[in-house]
């Protein structure tokens, strides 16, 4: 880290360029501008199943991040926040990471598919254009492998995914085969993935030249109706229950083998839900102090509400990444609607745009 970075990132210049943060000023000079926070430039859009009919447009997005990236290990996930068209706010996603690891700076790809009611993603794949800047967190997410070419085992890997949930997983075989994994000291990777057709098969043309080559690496592309069964496991990896093991994809998928391994630990298993916004409770009222305004609380994170009322806090990244918005929680019951975790503390340091209220809650803003 250098001495600017240190410097910019310090206690005193945050003091001296509150409320705004100085990255907010950063940002203003030049977008990939960052002392704390973490930006990314799109440099290229490429379509994966052009062909396919019937499904949702897979593209894979390359992103030139700041140098506030951490890098990630293969088989994480990001969270991504973009300013969409018309709307006043900024809306978050994760997707996972499909490169192979990268190191602090360095371009990653994420490859996405445009679900119909996916705001964010149908905007990333259908109208995201190079040049195009996006906030996001540091990878987080622990779907990793600790198998290495510079750690050799006899270790025997398992992959099993389907649709989208390809991504992470080809992350991991792609850091594999990168690092110089060759499948020699009986070391073998399996790969079974499941799509809804040929045309719609995400990397369908780098599957085929791992597939081909001698690496140990052993993929198997089931498509239509072929659907996954303890059976053709067996059959592939008669010790599946023994072998180190990784699903990701839809959740039928993902029960069905869960139900095959039956509590096995080797098997670990990846798929994003939505955030918890609320449990249902949304009672009580929510008061904004300073403001002297009040209002029935709807159960959606306080910087949302505080917005309906017509109030203007300071935020940076709407993502619970940046702190910009952190304001004192004087009473009442505060959940994080990423975690699910529920805090009562008197006179509390929150960040509001995370932060949705239970009950009656109080905030000296």
């Amino acid at each position: 880290m250098s001495i600017t970075t240190k410097l910019l990132g310090s206690r005193a210049v945050a003091a001296l360029t509150s409320p705004h943060g100085v990255d907010r000023y950063l940002e203003m000079f030049h977008p990939m501008w960052a002392a704390t926070e973490v930006r990314a430039r799109v440099v290229s859009i490429h379509r994966e199943n052009p062909d396919a009919e019937g499904s949702a447009p897979v593209a894979t997005l390359t992103l030139q991040p700041t140098s506030t990236w951490r890098g990630h290990r293969a088989g994480q996930y990001v969270q991504v926040g973009v300013e969409l068209p018309g709307s006043a706010r900024r809306m978050t996603r994760c997707f996972s990471i499909s490169s192979a690891a990268s190191l602090p700076g360095e371009r990653f790809t994420l490859t996405i598919r445009a679900h119909d009611e996916g705001q964010v993603s149908k905007f990333l794949v259908n109208e995201a254009q190079p040049g195009q800047m996006l906030h996001l967190s540091q990878a987080d997410g622990d779907f990793t492998i600790h198998e290495s070419a510079a750690t050799p085992t006899n270790n025997r890997l398992l992959f099993v995914t389907g649709g989208s949930g390809i991504t992470p997983a080809m992350s991991i075989v792609r850091t594999l085969l990168r690092d110089g994994y060759d499948g020699h000291a009986g070391r073998k990777v399996t790969f079974l993935h499941y799509a809804r057709s040929p045309e719609d098969q995400i990397f369908a043309a780098e599957l085929a030249e791992i597939a081909a080559a001698d690496n140990g690496v052993e993929v198997h592309l089931r498509h239509g109706d072929q659907t996954f069964s303890e059976f053709e496991l067996r059959r592939l990896v008669p010790d599946y229950r023994d072998t180190d093991t990784w699903a990701c994809g839809p959740a039928g998928l993902i029960d069905l083998v869960k139900d095959a391994y039956a509590g096995s630990p080797r098997l670990r298993v990846e798929f994003f839900k939505p955030p918890v916004v609320s449990t249902g409770s949304a009672e009580g009222d929510v008061s904004f102090t300073r403001a002297g305004a009040t209002a029935a609380n709807t159960g959606a994170p306080l910087l949302e509400q505080a917005e309906a009322l017509g109030l203007k806090p300071e935020f940076g990244c709407r993502m619970g990444i940046c702190f910009s918005c952190v304001k004192t929680k004087t009473e009442g019951t505060v959940r994080n609607v990423l975690t699910g975790e529920e805090s009562s503390l008197p006179d509390e340091e929150i960040r509001i745009c995370v932060s949705a209220p239970v009950g009656d809650c109080a905030v000296d803003l």
